[in-house]
């Protein structure tokens, strides 16, 4: 049986890719470039013809058709690369995030793929300021919220454009969303990816961390969240958050300082103060998405995941084998 994973040179994707071959799959990947097969073949030495590559963006029909033909179904993990979204227009980055996800759908009804499961964000799963309490899954991040920054504004029109077309096909591809909080873990590949720059960050040295939570989940435990909405029967039409616990920025700090010692001797013991951090994001617009999540705290039931088999590691663990990790391939 053959899986398709979009996104083979991504964090989650790379990961998702590791699991599947353990498992026994056959694997099919996407990457943009052709020339990034040696890299994604360079993470799975053993994997010798269980793995292949196809080149598709997500910006493009192009290719499509052809990665997904024969598959037994899709982990949708690539994302549209944002670098160059404008933060003055969001739909800069509203709209590949929602045509990328249309377009790998398509073609999956296209070509009778039983099941598709779909990368989505707990940023389309936000409560509105001022709530607290705990959530789930029936929770919908409102696009129209004033002041939502455009990522969340993407993720959750994304994930909901991607529940509407299959809702309208009369093709039998089912579909399941995962939403994760922030992703760590220790990377397949040398440089840090996604939400893992927030650890190298910290031990590069910073000034001070900002007043926000995280809802943290582990790459492999979110990639094995993946596989089971992928295999689960009981998966079909349902969002799983994907989350293992909540840490403020401080406390992640502190585990990396109490953990890896000298290692660690940069990471800042100080958290700033909120009008610190609304002053720099005046001038780094890249940090305005933080300002909304500043004090903020709510929790997440994952009881939607848990009844799948899903049990998450400690976050504590992750944080600490994600740093150690980090120093690793610094020093090669």
């Amino acid at each position: 049986m053959e899986i398709l994973v979009t996104g083979g040179t991504g964090f989650v994707g790379g990961w998702c890719i590791r699991l599947l071959l353990d498992r026994g799959y056959a694997v099919r990947t996407t990457v943009r470039d052709p020339r990034r097969e040696p890299s994604v073949r360079s993470n799975f030495p053993d994997a010798g013809e269980r793995l292949r590559i196809a080149v598709a963006d997500l910006s493009s029909d192009e290719g499509w058709a052809e990665a997904i033909a024969g598959v037994s179904g899709v982990l949708h993990v690539a994302s549209p690369m944002g670098g160059g979204s404008d933060p003055k227009d969001p739909e800069t980055l509203i709209r590949p995030a929602r045509e990328g996800a249309l377009r790998v759908l398509r073609a999956a009804i296209d070509a009778g793929v039983p099941r598709v499961v779909m990368t989505s964000s707990g940023a389309a799963a936000t409560p509105p300021p001022g709530a607290s309490g705990v959530f789930d899954e029936t929770l919908w991040t409102n696009p129209d919220q004033p002041g939502l920054d455009a990522y969340r504004r993407s993720k959750a029109i994304a994930e909901r454009a991607a529940w509407d077309l299959v809702a309208s096909s009369s093709g039998a591809t089912e579909l399941a969303t995962v939403l994760p909080g922030a992703v760590f873990g220790p990377p397949l590949s040398p440089e840090p990816r996604s939400s893992v720059e927030v650890i190298a960050r910290m031990l590069r040295g910073m000034p001070g961390v900002p007043r926000i939570g995280l809802q943290i989940v582990d790459v492999r435990d979110l990639a094995l969240l993946h596989l089971l909405a992928l295999e689960s029967p009981q998966a079909t039409g349902r969002r799983f958050l994907a989350v293992g616990g909540y840490l403020w920025m401080r406390e992640v700090a502190a585990i990396l300082r109490a953990s890896l010692g000298d290692d660690a001797s940069r990471v800042p013991t100080r958290e700033l103060p909120d009008w610190v951090v609304r002053l720099l994001a005046r001038v780094q617009p890249e940090l305005g998405q933080l300002v909304p999540m500043l004090g903020r705290r709510y929790s997440y039931s994952t009881a939607a995941a848990q009844a799948l088999g899903w049990q998450p590691r400690p976050v504590e663990d992750t944080i600490v084998e994600t740093g150690r990790s980090l120093i690793a391939a610094s020093r090669g």
